[in-house]
């Protein structure tokens, strides 16, 4: 079994950690059996927030009396120190236990600091000499407020999208953490389905030393594939190194991660899944998206006008109406009867 040791922390878990945001999918029997079937497997690591509605609540129903061979990770979005603090509170209650092994600021417009004024910070020592916590952490989109995270010395990990999609600057961001003794976890390791190979994607991750991918599972199959990696590590081969040159050829550069920070959109476009709509539809069975209810929410593009809104919030800076044109001609295309190319 392959482990990843996260930086300083001393925390060593199994590389393949579960990413618990896609349970609030799932009804609370499924989820349950999913989570331990995970631990019984030999996922030991399982990433969750306060924000991800009732996953919480599911991972502490399922995971409750196995506490002590498990890493719980979850995270607050609040911005003051009094509402982290409530936060806390309430995702000790859920997750049924005393502690936290990571706490983490959920994608915060900035660096939390001591004496920034939010008493953000100042809350995470206190909770983490009170034993409530036992490692701050935090994660977000912006490369610009990580590096400020490694640079400050505070953060003993951080959480950033990252697969075998990314480019030599996100790869730099790696080293810097390891250099400064942080763990890395990676979000959105599959690049919100856009990867389809998820073995190639396994052996990739297997070569990164001190970086942990967790995978957003919310199906048996997709468990069952994740726990047959941890049985038999997939070793990258000439086989891997193609799907993963293919992947790149195909899908790096000006492509949606679908993080969702761009939305809501005024005119009521779903833009994480239309503006990416041309790889979904190449990568993910087609006749999903080809449904009345995709083709009405396909069409409300047509409403855009360009404002602007969307791209000021997007992380990647992505021009994101042009992404949203070039979908609709495509989908638009494939629903006259021309093929998928």
């Amino acid at each position: 079994m392959q482990t990843v040791i996260l930086g300083n922390t001393g925390i060593e878990v199994n590389r393949n950690g579960f990413g618990a945001l896609p349970i609030q999918r799932v009804g609370k029997a499924a989820a349950v059996a999913l989570l331990r079937r995970a631990c019984e497997g030999g996922m030991d690591f399982f990433d969750t927030a306060r924000h991800y509605t009732d996953s919480e609540e599911k991972l502490g129903e399922a995971l409750w009396d196995v506490r002590g061979h498990i890493v719980i990770a979850t995270k607050s979005a609040a911005a003051t120190g009094e509402a982290l603090r409530r936060d806390l509170e309430t995702s000790l209650k859920t997750l049924r236990t005393d502690f936290i092994d990571l706490y983490q600021f959920h994608n915060p417009s900035f660096c939390p600091k001591p004496g920034d004024g939010t008493g953000l910070y100042e809350e995470m020592l206190s909770a983490k000499k009170a034993g409530m916590i036992r490692h701050i952490g935090i994660t977000n989109h912006s490369m610009a407020v990580l590096l400020q995270a490694v640079d400050s010395g505070l953060y003993e990990t951080i959480q950033y999208p990252f697969s075998h999609l990314s480019g030599e600057r996100d790869l730099e961001l790696v080293r810097q953490c390891r250099d400064a003794g942080m763990g890395f976890i990676a979000m959105k390791a599959l690049s919100g389905g856009l990867i389809t190979d998820a073995r190639a994607a396994c052996a990739y991750f297997a070569e990164l030393e001190g970086v942990l991918p967790i995978w957003g599972i919310q199906r048996e199959a997709e468990l069952d594939a994740f726990l047959s990696y941890i049985k038999n590590p997939p070793c990258m081969d000439e086989t891997m190194r193609q799907s993963i040159a293919r992947d790149r050829t195909e899908l790096q550069g000006s492509f949606c991660r679908s993080c969702g920070y761009c939305m809501p959109c005024p005119e009521g476009i779903e833009i994480r899944n239309c503006a990416r709509m041309y790889f979904n539809i190449r990568r993910l069975p087609k006749e999903y998206w080809l449904t009345e209810d995709w083709q009405k929410k396909m069409r409300l593009i047509e409403n855009c006008k360009n404002c602007g809104a969307c791209i000021k919030k997007c992380p990647y800076h992505l021009d994101i109406p042009a992404l949203l044109k070039r979908s609709y001609e495509d989908y638009m295309e494939i629903l006259s009867g021309k093929q998928v190319d």
